[in-house]
């Protein structure tokens, strides 16, 4: 599933690969995409394997490649437009969206990269005894359905925003035991292989008073990136959906800045006849 949201300006200046979390899917993201499409940026995004509109069980994957694939995809349409690509993911999505930087071929890179509270390490951690269960049971039962540890209203203040998202159909309200194992795996993928990940600009937009993902587990991560350009904003009072909040707007502003600024720093190194990358 790919979808794409023209600019309409005369001159686009980028495409953005927009990645939602999990639970939710793409349309949830129309503020974010018709702010970037007024700035100038083309919109490349979807559902990812088991939300949204997409096929197949809810809330479940065989694997955590079904969404690198899905992600390689998208940013293989955003290349066609011979523009510079952002990879912009939220939550589970940032954490897929690090994990395929890591597994793609170079020439597929994103010219820089912005993450919205990445799921890097959970604040309602599941104990080990349930863990030790599901590890258990998992071999066995890998589509079973589980309980969350997300509890509802805990994404953001914006109350419309969190009525809207009570009601919406195509909310994904459960996981798998295969899904919840797959996403264990790939966090601590994403530390164990903190050192592959490629010198890509990089922003991580964090909010403050994350109910949902542990800000100390991405503070960490982002501290063990061995890469030149990175950037870290954690917003004071914001809650996970950092671009859903109140303050969007400001964090919006924060967000286009960087993409602005690392873009212009990049044309110049091009001009000089520098790698970007």
């Amino acid at each position: 599933m790919i979808v794409k949201y023209e600019s309409g300006q005369s001159e686009p200046i980028g495409t953005v690969v927009v990645v939602h979390g999990a639970g939710e899917h793409h349309r949830r993201y129309d503020w974010l995409i018709k702010q970037l499409n007024m700035e100038g940026y083309h919109v490349v995004t979807g559902d990812l394997p088991g939300q949204g509109q997409t096929e197949g069980k809810r809330g479940h994957i065989l694997s955590f490649d079904q969404y690198i694939e899905r992600i390689t995809s998208w940013l293989i349409a955003a290349e066609a437009d011979q523009l510079p690509v952002v990879l912009f993911g939220h939550s589970m999505g940032g954490l897929a969206s690090i994990r395929t930087v890591t597994q793609i071929d170079e020439r597929l890179l994103p010219d820089m990269m912005v993450l919205s509270s990445p799921c890097l390490g959970l604040v309602n951690k599941t104990s080990k005894r349930k863990n030790l269960m599901a590890k258990m049971i998992h071999p066995l039962k890998p589509d079973l359905y589980v309980k969350s540890t997300v509890r509802d209203g805990t994404g953001t203040r914006n109350q419309d925003v969190k009525n809207r998202y009570a009601t919406d159909p195509l909310r994904t309200k459960t996981i798998t035991l295969r899904w919840y194992m797959e996403l264990l795996k790939a966090m601590n993928q994403a530390f164990d292989d903190v050192d592959h990940f490629p010198d890509v600009p990089l922003m991580i937009t964090q909010g403050g008073d994350d109910l949902i993902v542990d800000k100390e587990a991405v503070f960490r991560w982002f501290n063990a990136l061995n890469i030149r350009d990175k950037s870290y904003k954690e917003w004071a009072g914001l809650y996970h959906e950092v671009i859903n909040e109140p303050e969007r707007n400001e964090v919006f502003l924060h967000m286009i800045g960087y993409m602005s600024v690392t873009r212009s720093l990049q044309e110049q190194k091009q001009q000089k006849g520098h790698t970007v990358r």
